[in-house]
């Protein structure tokens, strides 16, 4: 089985709305929303069932027990990340609270104990013909590469038989969601967009898909914003070797097809119109095994 991911370097490319155009041309059997801290990929991937939910720990929290607790204030003093406060007695504020320990560990009388705390919330949907896992981390929250971890394992372990292709919607950026997801998938493709800041972070995603030897491909959204920066999109990929899979137009009835909680294939515009074509190459070079970046 082939694993796409959608990748982008930073928020606002339009990395999810081409996850589910692309899902929705392949009719992937199995798909996940790997952006845990703030999940959209459902909005346009409508599921009338109901999903099945599993909580989520994350790293343990503090807690004080107040009856054993002498008030010394070793914990207050030692917690490098102000999570002890005073109210009525020494209590611990759990979205400050990082799990370290050092409370427990050099409390005299043994009154902070590390317990296990909800972090977030899985949802794994089931349909007749496909599979779609999902999370959402709580506020504060961290071990977002672990909860992405957890996504695809529940995403892997449902997998409908005779299932050829997993779709996953990855997180912006290049932090802890990222790496996680990057994980054992057998190609990447980038959306990027044409702006400064879009081709420096287009440019960090890259060198760190590089370091996981993983395979890559590039497509521009809302090309026709700058056609100047396009190109030099276009170049960079030319001259790493990186397969340049097309361009996408900006495109207000994008914005009708995403409201009405549609896919963009599924209406008939510009912007549906590229992203089929790029789907058509990113098949090709995903069955072919592409090679991505050359050293």
């Amino acid at each position: 089985m082939k694993q796409l991911l959608i990748l982008s370097g930073k928020g606002g490319t339009g990395k999810t709305t081409v996850a589910g155009a692309l899902i929705k041309l392949s009719q992937a059997r199995a798909y996940a929303d790997c952006d845990v801290d703030a999940p959209n990929l459902h909005l346009s991937m409508i599921h009338t069932n109901t999903p099945e939910r599993f909580d989520y720990y994350g790293m343990p929290k503090a807690q004080i027990d107040v009856n054993t607790c002498i008030g010394c204030g070793n914990c207050e003093e030692h917690c490098r990340f102000d999570a002890i406060i005073q109210r009525n007695g020494y209590v611990v504020d759990p979205f400050s609270c990082e799990g370290c320990g050092v409370c427990e560990a050099i409390c005299p009388v043994n009154a902070v104990s590390m317990n296990p705390a909800i972090a977030g919330e899985q949802m794994l949907y089931r349909a007749a013909h496909s599979v779609f896992s999902t999370a959402q981390l709580k506020m504060g929250s961290g071990t977002s590469g672990k909860l992405v971890t957890e996504v695809k394992k529940r995403m892997l372990s449902s997998l409908l038989p005779e299932t050829e292709l997993a779709i996953i919607d990855g997180s912006p950026g290049i932090g802890c969601p990222v790496i996680a997801s990057l994980s054992g998938v057998s190609m990447v493709l980038i959306v990027a967009e044409p702006s400064v800041s879009g081709i420096s972070d287009m440019e960090r995603i890259i060198r760190t898909a590089e370091i996981f030897h993983t395979p890559l491909c590039v497509c521009v959204n809302k090309a026709d914003v700058n056609y100047e920066l396009t190109r030099q999109i276009e170049r960079f990929c030319e001259e790493k070797h990186i397969p340049f899979v097309g361009t996408i137009p900006y495109d207000p009835q994008a914005v009708t097809a995403i409201n009405d909680g549609i896919t963009i294939v599924e209406i008939d515009c510009p912007s549906g119109r590229a992203v089929r074509q790029i789907y058509a190459e990113t098949l090709r070079l995903l069955q072919a095994g592409a090679r991505g970046i050359k050293e």
